[in-house]
């Protein structure tokens, strides 16, 4: 590998992007990667409990999707909500910025909205003159290259079911195959990293080490931090779990709040992660080179191009593969 962004490009037949959930939550295929033997497996995603092992954890991010995307009543404009940034404000990205610029004033989401800052990266700080109801006047931000519009079937589906914490723009994807009945079945812990629409912005230097990572939200409770502690293997469920975990430099998990914009790409060394449950994803991105710093990027695109040959569902609303 020569740490150019390039290396982790592959080419992925547009048919099989999932654009749509399967019917079933648990009904997905799993690719299976043994690190130890490079020995590639074809699983349903049902069998999952049975690679859990006696002292093990599954860690699981409990965040919840918000309805982030707002648009005005005439649909020419579209704010979307990144984070809070006080009473009545959000850090946003609008679409066109033009009309958006600081002062303006629009109504929208059954309030009004008023620019208060540009900020350098393109973002605004818009103040409400009321919370917006999100609930009501929101859209659920599903992934651009589904290329359709949200529906009521995505309120439900583009959310775990053990969604709590409402702060992310962005499922944690891997953990959409679960069901009640899944886990009530293995031995886990929640922790929580609210997802940021960095997540969908493409790296666009050559070299990786000049891609400037994203600063998501994170919480770690004494509770899932002892629980971790004691685990003989943890096994994450998603990237977002999986840099939670690294980020923290402290040799036993403490219970903890704040941020991390955590960059993981091989050669990378995981500390806390034994065993990875991923979506598969976009060719570049930032979770490739994560999962590829785990497994070796050599195994990695030999799992890939198997998952190609045999038809599996990418992305959000795709497959999955268990990496151990």
């Amino acid at each position: 590998m020569t740490g150019l962004v390039s290396d982790y490009f592959y080419e992925l037949p547009q048919e099989l992007v999932a654009c749509r959930p399967a019917p079933e939550r648990d009904g997905s295929r799993m690719l299976v990667v043994d690190r130890a033997s490079g020995k590639i497996s074809h699983r349903m995603f049902r069998d999952f409990p049975s690679f859990v092992r006696e002292g093990d954890r599954v860690a699981l991010n409990d965040t919840r999707v918000i309805k982030a995307r707002l648009l005005t009543e005439d649909n020419r404009i579209e704010v979307f909500l990144l984070e809070p940034a006080g009473e009545c404000r959000w850090k946003c990205l609008t679409k066109p910025g033009r009309k958006m610029r600081p002062g303006a004033v629009v109504p929208i989401a059954g309030t009004e909205a008023r620019v208060v800052e540009a900020l350098p990266g393109g973002e605004r700080i818009i103040e409400f003159l009321a919370e917006p109801d999100l609930e009501k006047h929101g859209h659920v931000p599903v992934p651009p290259y589904l290329k359709r519009e949200s529906d009521a079937g995505d309120d439900d589906r583009y959310q775990t079911v053990y969604a709590k914490h409402p702060g992310s723009v962005a499922a944690p994807t891997a953990g959409l195959h679960f069901t009640p009945e899944a886990l009530a079945g293995i031995p886990h812990s929640f922790l929580t990293l609210h997802v940021g629409a960095g997540t969908f912005l493409p790296v666009k230097t050559e070299r990786i080490e000049d891609h400037v990572m994203h600063e998501e939200r994170l919480e770690i409770s004494a509770e899932t931090a002892q629980a971790l502690n004691a685990a003989k293997r943890v096994v994450a469920v998603g990237t977002t779990v999986a840099r939670v975990l690294e980020s923290r430099k402290e040799e036993m998990l403490e219970a903890c709040s704040g941020q991390t914009n955590i960059f993981i790409y091989p050669p990378y060394h995981f500390r806390r992660v034994g065993a990875l449950l991923t979506n598969f994803h976009l060719p570049c991105s930032t979770l490739l080179m994560l999962v590829s710093a785990f497994a070796g990027a050599d195994l990695i695109r030999k799992a890939y191009a198997e998952a190609v040959a045999k038809r599996y569902r990418f992305f959000s609303y795709g497959d999955c593969m268990l990496v151990l």
